[in-house]
């Protein structure tokens, strides 16, 4: 059962995403659509940077996306346009600004989960 829904209840699986979308070719997003959000399961492999793999898909210098979320396992350096620099890792939840570039950090690939928020 991929969807239960009564009222305000809602519950989809990552396993059996409404839409995945490749990043680049080292990673990839599973994405479930709920009323109230968007959730999407991040996995970038060993060796996955924004400014390399996503840049010229997006076509901005940095990635121009806020990402809310929690880190799953592994490890990736965030650094900021300005210069600032965090590293998560698994256990840490997060928010992140736009204008930043991201890298997996070690020999583990990094999975994270985002939120974002429905407007309106």
């Amino acid at each position: 059962m991929s969807t239960i829904k009564s009222g305000q209840l809602q519950a989809k699986s990552l396993d059996v995403p409404d839409e995945t979308r490749s990043m680049g070719g080292s990673g990839q997003l599973q994405i479930v659509q709920l009323d109230a959000c968007t959730v999407a399961r991040a996995t970038f492999q060993p060796g996955f940077r924004w400014t390399e793999h996503m840049k010229p898909v997006a076509g901005t210098d940095l990635c121009q996306v806020r990402h809310i979320g929690y880190v799953v396992s592994g490890k990736a350096m965030i650094r900021m346009a300005d210069g600032a620099e965090r590293e998560l890792c698994a256990g840490d939840a997060f928010d992140v600004p736009p204008g930043h570039d991201s890298w997996v950090i070690g020999d583990e690939p990094y999975v994270s989960l985002d939120f974002v928020p429905r407007e309106g």
